[in-house]
């Protein structure tokens, strides 16, 4: 398990700093042309995980992102294992184009990390048809998931 980058070679002339933070985040900064961009990658833990774990691992998440400069452009990416559905109370920050109904666990802690930060999903804020909002099918071919990045 670990998260990393792969950079094309007319890009790595823009990289400011890359940081392995653990075996779940990691950090790289880009010069951008008006602004720096902050990219942070995650595997966040599995639904089997305890809450702890769980949310040890967003309190850190929030303390790497609270020591990234304020005129950065953040983009938090990765695996988050997290289901979000179509709660109202979510709209904000996922809007309503997802494969699921419910939110999990992990994805309220993705939709409150997100609440509190000013952030959003991104990639559910657009429509696509549901055959290309899934991002991992069973091996029976009888579930579609969507797991998706900030």
């Amino acid at each position: 398990m670990g998260t990393g980058y792969l950079v094309k070679k007319e890009i790595v002339k823009n990289i400011l700093q890359f940081e392995p933070i653990n075996e779940r985040i990691s950090k790289l900064c880009l010069k951008g042309k008006f602004h720096n961009i902050t990219i942070i990658n995650i595997h966040a833990p599995t639904k089997e995980k305890d809450e702890e774990t769980k949310e040890r691992f967003y309190a850190e998440l929030q303390q790497i992102q609270e020591k990234v400069s304020k005129h950065d452009l953040v983009i938090i990416l990765g695996d988050y294992n997290a289901k979000t559905g179509r709660e109202r109370a979510y709209q904000k920050v996922i809007r309503k184009h997802t494969l699921h109904e419910k939110t999990n666990r992990n994805g309220k802690l993705v939709c409150e990390y997100a609440i509190a930060n000013d952030m959003v999903v991104a990639s559910m804020f657009f429509q696509h048809k549901n055959i290309h909002k899934g991002t991992w099918i069973s091996p029976d071919t009888l579930t579609l998931n969507q797991t998706r990045s900030k």
